[in-house]
């Protein structure tokens, strides 16, 4: 069966980049980032072992999301530069290593995972997102696992260990995320609902529709208040949340996982000054040990 991992780009990047803090080349360029990347990419594709791959990095941020919430994902700080400056030196690597890149004007990473995801759903695939955004629980189906760098044990995150997570279904997770809000993009949600309290409601009531339909049966008397109030927020956090249906080409044969470029990556390997991972390359691949960080 055709397995399609799909990678969450912009968040690797820093991972790597904050993971290692010092690392530079031989011409005294930064490449920490660069490291921290290669390793946790070889990581994961000796864990999922794709038939088809594709790494998507971000291009900007919505209209409609802007046009609900002029301050969506305002507070975020800069990039930072040394990191900005590796992001072409990683895409070397991609193309080295035979996995294909998608990056689209004013597209945003999470929604073109989302879509082609449900693309290869349709097809008949397994998928693999490899992501820490929470966002991406609400895909999660027999089909579609979730591999979260943060899980140390390396599982790939299925239903139960969505619902041990959040309380509530993959379903559930776009009006549940919709309720409490999401700090990370600067979205507020209904004052004094958290986690469990979203959870909780959505347990009851199924959704945030059938919520506000039957809001006069919610026990508490300030949560009424505040729910009633909150209406026009949960509407546009839905539309926030909501991971986004692109126009997105679903080409097989592009994101086939191809035979690496070893001149290519000697190449660039050396220019790093990465000679363990130099070295590595005349190491069979049978007795190869990918290492996280």
């Amino acid at each position: 069966m055709s397995r399609l991992l799909i990678v969450d780009g912009h968040a690797y990047a820093y991972r790597a980049f904050h993971a290692i803090r010092e690392l530079r080349s031989p011409s005294g360029r930064p490449t920490n980032a660069v490291f921290g990347f290669v390793k946790m990419l070889e990581k994961m594709r000796t864990a999922v072992e794709p038939t088809h791959m594709m790494v998507v990095w971000d291009g900007g941020l919505s209209t409609e999301r802007l046009a609900a919430l002029p301050d969506y994902k305002a507070h975020r700080p800069e990039m930072p530069a040394d990191l900005r400056i590796q992001l072409d030196e990683m895409g070397k690597f991609l193309a080295a290593s035979g996995v294909s890149a998608y990056c689209g004007e004013g597209v945003e990473a999470d929604d073109y995972i989302a879509s082609l995801t449900r693309r290869a759903q349709a097809t008949g695939w397994k998928v693999v997102i490899a992501s820490a955004d929470k966002d991406f629980m609400q895909l999660v189906s027999e089909q579609v696992g979730l591999l979260n760098p943060n899980d140390k044990t390396g599982m790939i995150w299925g239903r139960e260990q969505v619902v041990a997570k959040t309380g509530v279904e993959p379903e559930q997770v776009a009006d549940w995320l919709a309720l409490m809000g999401d700090a990370v993009d600067n979205i507020s949600g209904v004052p004094g609902v958290g986690p469990k309290t979203a959870a909780e409601l959505l347990r009851q009531f199924g959704s945030v529709r059938e919520l506000l339909a039957r809001v006069d049966e919610v026990k508490s008397e300030r949560l009424r208040t505040v729910l009633r109030q909150s209406v026009t927020v949960l509407q546009r956090n839905q539309q926030l949340v909501q991971l986004s249906e692109l126009a997105c080409e679903f080409l097989p044969e592009q994101m086939v996982v191809r035979p690496v470029d070893r001149e290519m990556l000697r190449g660039l390997f050396g220019g790093w000054g990465f000679k363990g991972m130099l070295a590595a390359l005349d190491v069979p691949a049978a007795r190869k040990q990918a290492e996280l960080i």
